[in-house]
Order: C-alpha cells, then structure tokens, then sequence
C-alpha cells in the first residue's frame, strides 16, 4: 500500500479551484489527502478511484465526490482529461460528508468546465458566490446510482479484489482467481462477506456492472458491454444490468 501523502491547501484560501490535468494511459496518482474536499470529474478517459473503504470507476458521465481528509488515489484507464474541483463547501446540513458517486447532468458537467475556465472562485465576487451555491446544491442531490464496490481490509481479500478490478472481464472462474491469494476460495468468501457485506460471487458481479456502464457510457454497444464485462450471455447481462441499475443497458446507454 502506498504512504499517505497529505497536500496542503493554497495559502490564497479561495473556496472553489478549478483544474485541468491530461494524463497518460497507466498514470496513477498515488494515495493521498488534502483538507479540502475535491470533486474528481474528466471529460474523457475512464478514473479508478479508490479509498481506504470502497471503488469506483468513473466514465465522463460521472464524478467522485471526496471529502475532506479522505485518503485516495487514482488510476487512469486510457488517456484521461481531468477537469476537477477542490472545494471548502459551505454545507452546514452536512449533505457532503460522505463519498460518493455523481451522475453528471448536462448542467453540472457545463458548470464544472466553466469553474475550470474560470480557474477560481472568490469570495467577495457575487456572481462566483451564486456559482459556488449552485455548485453546492447540484453536488448535494441525493439520488445517485449505487455505484460504490465496497473494498475488504485483508490484504490477501483485498489483493484479490485488486485483481478483480483491474480485468472485471476475466473468465477465470473465482477458484482460479482465488490461487496465489493467500488463502483459499472458502477463505475468501469468508472475508469478502464479513469485510464488504457481500458474498465474493455478488462483488465480482458488481465489478463487472460498474464495467458495463463505462463501456456503456463509452458508447459500446450492448452486446460489445456485456463482452468486455465477462458475460458470454447478453440475456444474462440484460438482466444483471437491470436488477443492478433498475434499467436495461440499452435505455441507460440512449439516456448518456
């Protein structure tokens, strides 16, 4: 596991900052906190973002809220254009205490670039104070995917978790997966169940769900998401998609 860095904030002190990074296919931002919560968002490429706690994977339909303090990291899934945003959010109904996933409307996407354009938001200008507000208010809406992949703590679960999530679409069965782990499959169903609340098969299969909506949102056809998520059935990938997500992929892939 890679030390804690802890970033300090700008001395300037400005409540919003908005940021433009490109990285490179296989860059990784190592984990990491700063005092100020940071929406993380790109316009392309596909983001892993991981806490100590649980992953996501983040397509440019949507976006990971951290809060403040929140150890993380970042792996990047092709050429990523990185459009993010750290905050000092006044939220004194503590709507933003936790992490979580965003699904990224048509307004939110256009009001992050413009924070990004803008480069800052400062506190004695009105009109970047009713941005900040509505930023605020957009991050805060409640209804949002479930999205999060709980993470288990035991290095050898979490190993294999790793492995998981790093080829969602691997056919190997989860005995295969399981060797070289450290323990064995009934170990690892043990841990899994009592460190993420889920049985292994459940988790593998939320892995290759939160897949199907990247390649979905990517623009891949249904037949070619359920592919890369490990599914040689797209009737079966249907129907796992729609009891994850209460829609099919082919009505969530004509609403991105």
């Amino acid at each position: 596991m890679s030390p804690i860095r802890q970033i300090q904030p700008d001395p300037d002190g400005y409540p919003v900052r908005g940021v433009a990074q490109t990285f490179r296919s296989g860059s990784r931002l190592d984990r990491h906190t700063h005092p100020w919560a940071q929406l993380v968002y790109a316009v392309s490429g596909v983001m892993q973002v991981e806490t100590p706690h649980a992953a996501w994977l983040a397509p440019p339909t949507r976006a990971i809220w951290v809060p403040p303090g929140m150890p993380h990291e970042i792996k990047m899934r092709g050429a990523v254009a990185m459009r993010t945003l750290y905050l000092t959010p006044v939220d004194p109904e503590g709507r933003l205490a936790k992490c979580r996933a965003l699904e990224v409307a048509p307004l939110l996407r256009e009001l992050i670039l413009h924070i990004v354009r803008l480069g800052m938001l400062k506190e004695d200008n009105p009109e970047h104070e009713r941005l900040g507000g509505l930023l605020v208010d957009l991050l805060a809406v409640d209804e949002t995917p479930p999205l999060e992949l709980p993470l288990p703590k035991d290095p050898r679960a979490r190993g294999l978790a790793e492995r998981i999530l790093a080829a969602p679409g691997d056919a190997a069965t989860l005995a295969d997966l399981a060797q070289g782990s450290g323990a064995s499959l009934r170990t690892q169903q043990r841990l899994f169940m009592a460190e993420t609340g889920l049985p292994l098969e459940p988790w593998r299969c939320r892995a290759r769900m939160q897949q199907g909506l990247v390649s979905l949102s990517a623009g891949a056809s249904v037949t070619a998401a359920a592919l890369e998520c490990g599914y040689q059935s797209v009737s079966a990938f249907i129907a796992a998609f729609k009891r994850a997500f209460g829609v099919t992929p082919a009505r969530y892939r004509a609403a991105v």
